[in-house]
């Protein structure tokens, strides 16, 4: 049965509702016609110019993204700049453009849930929950059975794909972690959060120095987790599995295939 890119749109935001959107975000449709008929679709965490490449190779209808290609504001698509050069590919080769962000990070299946459900965690609830208590920002729950942080960084290690940057870890090796709190993506903005500083430890993308520092010292002389950094690509990639499933259950008949292509923007790493 043939969809419109309407109806995969109208799917998608069932799927993941706008609603759930963080205020400055920018998922939705960015470019193709609503009316043109989409068969196959690629889902990939980032529109660049390799996932452009591979849909189009691919003779994809639509290219369906975690992180907005226009998320900040741009006065020109002109094709010398690296936006409107993909978004002009993407048209040319009548491929259409769609993104899910924090619509599809706050549902109850989302990116971070995945991660929770990888790692086997129990009793799991949103770190910053959103009105119904189900949904919302990042996740928090147990280990079956407490292990050592060593082992659940090399645990997180086998469950993410490889990439250049690894798994870092704040933290004694053999120190014993029960609860854990997660965000897939950049999580340091909740470092502060009380189910961040209840766990263990807690696991997240793009730490920087500053924050990361200031929660390490401030557990030092109270409470606060051991933490665990991994690939802002790594952590999200997870997620677009579940997501290929829940689209063609949504669509019967639609093709839906899991882009590979590492985007992470690391390719190597030098340790001293």
């Amino acid at each position: 049965m043939p969809h419109t890119l309407a109806a995969v749109r109208e799917a998608v935001e069932r799927l993941w509702p706008l609603s759930g959107a963080e205020s400055w975000d920018a998922p939705g449709l960015v470019s193709g016609d609503p009316d043109e008929t989409i068969d196959t679709v690629l889902l990939a965490v980032d529109a660049v110019g390799d996932t452009v490449d591979e849909a189009i190779e691919a003779d994809a209808d639509l290219l369906l993204v975690h992180h907005p290609l226009l998320l900040r504001g741009v006065t020109s698509v002109a094709e010398d700049r690296y936006k409107g050069a993909l978004l002009a590919r993407l048209i040319r080769a009548n491929c259409a453009l769609l993104a899910a962000h924090t619509n599809a990070d706050v549902v109850s299946d989302g990116v971070s849930s995945v991660i929770a459900n990888r790692l086997g965690l129990l009793d799991v609830s949103p770190i910053v929950p959103a009105k119904d208590g189900v949904t919302g920002i990042g996740r928090v729950g147990v280990l079956p059975q407490p292990i050592s942080l060593g082992h659940l960084a090399r645990e997180l290690a086998e469950i993410l794909p490889p990439t250049a940057g690894g798994v870092r870890v704040a933290g004694d090796y053999n120190q014993s972690v029960h609860r854990v709190a997660l965000c897939g993506g950049a999580g340091d903005s909740l470092l502060s959060a009380d189910a961040v500083t209840g766990s263990d430890v807690y696991i997240t993308a793009d730490l920087r120095h500053h924050p990361a520092s200031e929660a390490r010292e401030q557990a030092r002389i109270g409470r606060g987790p051991a933490l665990i950094d991994v690939s802002h690509w790594a952590s999200e990639w997870l997620w677009l599995e579940t997501a290929a499933r829940q689209l063609t259950e949504a669509l019967p008949g639609l093709t839906v295939t899991v882009s590979e292509t590492r985007t992470d923007p690391w390719d190597f790493a030098v340790v001293q």
